[in-house]
């Protein structure tokens, strides 16, 4: 009796070793995909008559050196550090609400800012690291390409459909990250495929106000997290420009809203 006992306290042992070792690898995927942002100064904000109030006016904004994710997170690692898949993530929600693509190189959406936060926790107490979302100012620079901006509209080309999924082409579905061409600094999916994201709360006159040097948003009684990037199942040309704004509760869980990581150095 007490070697079955033993037999099955090492099977369980092997198990959970197993299981860390999986987040292990996890973590060491996202690590390898993180792409160097070298720190600089750039003008923020739109530049054009066809400009909305909200991306006014334009800023000049320095900021430090971080490392940002090639790709959204995806359902992968999002199961593997949550333990839920899309559809499960998608039921908190509503169980009655589409699916929009499924798969280990999907992105993970119907995620909220809040569930961000609990993917993060978790992956930096697995990992000993720092990661988060990135600033809204963090991730304009990085969409517009850094130090290696070419001064595209969109992130890394002026032709959408080069860099993104839209409503025009992605046929009603988010798809496998990474499956359209990056931008300058090797970063994929900037424009369109998920909304992302940011840390900031949101101010619609932020930038009237907004410090020079790594700015981190509005106040916190603003009540809305900042989005950026265009999403594929219903963005135009409009949302996917790497100065659009866009904003949602903490709370909210939507179709097209999605998540990249940012490592400070």
């Amino acid at each position: 009796m007490k070697s079955f006992f033993k037999k099955i306290l090492t099977i369980q042992i092997m198990l959970m070793i197993l299981v860390i070792a999986c987040k292990k690898d996890n973590h060491f995927s996202i690590e390898s995909g993180m792409i160097l942002v070298k720190g600089g100064t750039f003008i923020m904000g739109c530049s054009n008559i066809l400009c909305c109030e909200n991306e006014l006016p334009q800023h000049q904004v320095t900021l430090s050196s971080f490392k940002i994710a090639k790709n959204l997170v995806t359902q992968k690692q999002w199961e593997d550090i949550m333990g839920i898949t899309v559809s499960q993530q998608r039921d908190k929600k509503n169980p009655d609400c589409p699916l929009h693509g499924e798969g280990d190189d999907y992105p993970i959406y119907y995620v909220s800012w809040n569930d961000a936060q609990e993917f993060i926790t978790k992956l930096n107490a697995i990992t000993g690291k720092n990661y988060r979302l990135p600033t809204e100012a963090e991730w304009e620079f990085a969409a517009r390409g850094g130090n290696k901006s070419k001064g595209y509209k969109y992130s890394g080309s002026n032709n959408l459909n080069e860099v993104a999924w839209i409503w025009a082409n992605c046929n009603d579905q988010c798809h496998p990250v990474g499956t359209k061409l990056p931008n300058e600094l090797g970063i994929y999916d900037m424009s369109g495929n998920l909304s992302e994201w940011c840390s900031d709360w949101y101010d619609y006159y932020y930038y009237s106000y907004s410090p020079q040097n790594n700015p981190q948003g509005a106040e916190e009684s603003s009540g809305k997290k900042v989005v950026r990037g265009g999403y594929s199942i219903s963005t135009g040309l409009d949302f996917g420009r790497v100065v659009s704004r866009n904003s949602f509760d903490s709370t909210a869980r939507k179709p097209f809203l999605g998540f990249r990581l940012v490592l400070p150095l």
